[in-house]
């Protein structure tokens, strides 16, 4: 394989038509491009210069490859703008999961700026807690039962406490606090069938003040189960970053002894960690919610 240096100097060489003069702007000395020379033209077992008076004249088949060189080295530097374009964050792809009510609250502003900061920059988003996947910057409720992957770093956004959803002509409306064994005799709208973090952390919780709840409806998303707490059917139980706003006629109390709460955090590949939109996701993430 041709050594790009010796190809550099080569094409050096023939612009100036001087080894002198190449060598000044190559910033090497004139033996050490005479010796270049030489060695490329025994690489190649091709007479590349000629002598001419006291200097030097490039051959056709020097000229010939200085000039196929030429497009080498556009590739060359298009490939270097591209390294530093990767590394400025301004093109190539970065893969964002989420679940529904983070995606809710924080996505679009932290796409929005993104998109703004990053406009080479693909984006890949990711309802993970249902199609799963290993996206590059993963908003995730941390799991006990789960190891900590060895292939992210992971960082702590925020606590989420759950909240009791009640009408306003309930008992406990305008309440400080539900202690969780209240509730034990209520009937109760579920709001996630899965069996995920967020369904057992409140389960745990419920467990630990003595009592399975007594699901009178059963729905998917907490929008829904929201609406059922409307009609005086029950009340629900869901992590505060889920209720956003509430209908006219509904109120929260906080669930205490013991509190139920989920861990929020954002897991980032450590093969992508120094990367600049990365770390922007990061501290987005971290501004929306502090």
């Amino acid at each position: 394989m041709l050594d790009l240096l010796r190809l550099r100097v080569l094409r050096a060489v023939i612009a100036t038509g001087s080894i002198r003069a190449s060598a000044t702007a190559l910033g090497y000395t004139p033996s050490a491009v005479s010796q270049h020379l030489a060695t490329l033209q025994r690489e190649t077992g091709l007479r590349l210069f000629e002598r001419a008076g006291r200097g030097i004249e490039a051959t056709a088949a020097g000229r010939t490859l200085a000039a196929e060189a030429e497009t080498l080295f556009e590739a060359l530097s298009q490939l270097e703008q591209v390294v530093g374009d990767l590394r400025a964050g301004r093109v190539g792809s970065l893969s964002i999961g989420y679940f529904g009510s983070a995606g809710e609250s924080w996505l679009a502003p932290v796409v929005a700026t993104l998109r703004a900061e990053f406009p080479e920059l693909r984006l890949d988003l990711r309802m993970t807690e249902f199609t799963g996947g290993d996206p590059d910057v993963d908003i995730f409720v941390e799991d006990a039962s789960v190891e900590r992957a060895a292939h992210v770093e992971v960082h702590r956004l925020v606590d989420d406490p759950y909240l009791a959803v009640v009408r306003t002509d309930d008992p406990l409306a305008g309440s400080s606090e539900v202690p969780l064994a209240d509730l034990a005799e209520r009937s109760w709208v579920d709001n996630d069938l899965r069996q995920g973090a967020c369904r057992q952390i409140l389960l745990a919780a419920c467990a630990q003040a003595g009592f399975s709840p007594s699901f009178a409806v059963e729905t998917h998303d907490y929008r829904t189960a929201i609406s059922f707490v409307a009609t005086g059917i029950g009340i629900t139980v869901i992590p505060e970053l889920g209720i956003r706003e509430l209908p006219g006629g509904l109120t929260t109390v906080p669930v205490v002894a013991p509190r139920p709460v989920r861990h929020i955090s954002a897991a980032v590949k450590k093969s992508v960690v120094d990367h600049p939109a990365a770390r922007r996701t990061v501290d987005l993430l971290k501004t929306l919610i502090g």
